[in-house]
Formats: C-alpha cells, structure tokens, sequence
C-alpha cells in the first residue's frame, strides 16, 4: 500500500483566493513560558486544500458537517487533462481514455498540472476549468465528490460562481479544490479520503486529502 498526501500546508505566506485574508499561526503557548507549545490557528474555512459544501452558496442545502462521513471517503481516478492550455476547457473527450472506470470512480479528480504555480501569481491567473457538459455529467452519475489542483472549480472572474451553483442546487457533491500531487496517483481506481475538519455549519473546511494506491498503478496515457 502506498499513500499519496494531496494536500499543501497551511502556512502563513500560501496563497488564498482574492480577497481573503491569509492564515494567521499564531503562538498560544510556549516551552520557556507554560511548559508546552500550543499554536492559535486564524484562517477563513475556504483556506488552503479545502472542501466546499452546498451551503456555500444555498442557504437550505447541507453543510459538511451534515452529511456521513461516507461522503468524504470511495473511489477515485485521475483524469488528466494537463494538455488543456491556459483558459481552456477540460472536455468530455478527456473522459473518454478511461472507459467504464469514469462511471465506477465515486470521486473524478482532475490533474491539471495547475498546482506547478502554487505560491506564484500565476496561481491566480487563467486556470483550465471544466467544461458545462463535464459538470452536467457530474450532476448526472451522482458523485461524492470532485476535486482540482486549481484555487476553483469556476474561473477566477466568474463572481457567479456558476459551475458551483449548478452542482450545489442539484446534488449534495463536495468540491475540494488546492489539491497537488494528482499526477503520483496514475490512471487506475484509487482510494480517495478528504477529511474536512468538523465545526457547526461548516460552509467548507480544510481537508487533509490523500490518495491511497493499493498496487501498482499503469503510465498515464500521455506519458506524465
């Protein structure tokens, strides 16, 4: 068994979406003064690796601390789609190589190759986002979940946040986006567990997001 950690820390200088102020580690505690260490942790719940539930954007829709914890754990497979150049689209085609294993996966996670620019400024510029009948077949075949190595699932300058309200009207699925490492998981089934921290209400949280590879995994179908 080999376990992959998609996730990136929480630090300080991390880049956060436009607008939000950055995380703040605080010490609460220390050695020479209490006798431990303890750290005061400031930071908004769409901070970092992070997933969003459907109450991020509808009031009445659930909050992740509604749903089982079923939801933030299956099957997962990476779709790559790191040939899709800056402001493009991630098509059905490039669901198209992966066969039946598309419909079996319970989490589609798409390998953009985005998270290269994590702590640049290019983090925040054209990222490749999914095409409309992409989110309509996640909406169709009912996933748990789906996640990015982008800082969205929409494009930065849609303050509609369209692609999210079409999946959060419709289904309970969870967007979990900042992901990196997407590329170590190769292109069979995977286990995927994104495991939001737990607070009343949570619009979203942080995750800790890993993949867990049970035998060896085939190339990626363009070499990566």
């Amino acid at each position: 068994m080999k376990v992959i950690d998609l996730t990136h820390t929480i630090a300080e200088s991390m880049p956060v979406y436009p607008g939000t102020e950055g995380p703040l580690l605080t010490p609460g505690s220390s050695y020479e003064q209490d006798g431990f260490r303890e750290t005061i942790l400031t930071f908004f719940s769409h901070t970092g690796t992070h997933m969003d539930a459907p109450n991020h954007l509808f009031l009445h829709r659930p909050n992740l601390d509604d749903l089982p914890i079923q939801q933030f754990v299956g099957s997962a497979l990476v779709i790559d789609c790191s040939d899709v150049g800056e402001g493009e689209l991630v098509t059905l085609e490039h669901l198209a190589p992966y066969g039946e294993a598309v419909d079996a996966a319970e989490f589609l996670l798409f390998y953009t190759g985005w998270s290269r620019f994590w702590g640049q400024e290019a983090y925040f510029g054209d990222y490749p986002c999914l095409d409309f009948p992409v989110v309509d077949y996640l909406i169709r075949a009912k996933k748990k979940g789906v996640g990015l190595d982008t800082i969205g699932i929409d494009p930065i300058a849609d303050r509609n946040l369209t692609r999210h309200r079409m999946l959060f009207a419709q289904t309970d699925i969870v967007v979990i986006e900042n992901l990196t490492n997407l590329e170590q998981l190769g292109r069979n089934l995977v286990t995927f567990m994104a495991l939001p921290v737990k607070f009343q209400q949570s619009d979203g949280a942080p995750v800790r997001a890993i993949g867990i590879l049970e035998a060896p995994n085939l190339a990626w179908p363009h070499g990566v």
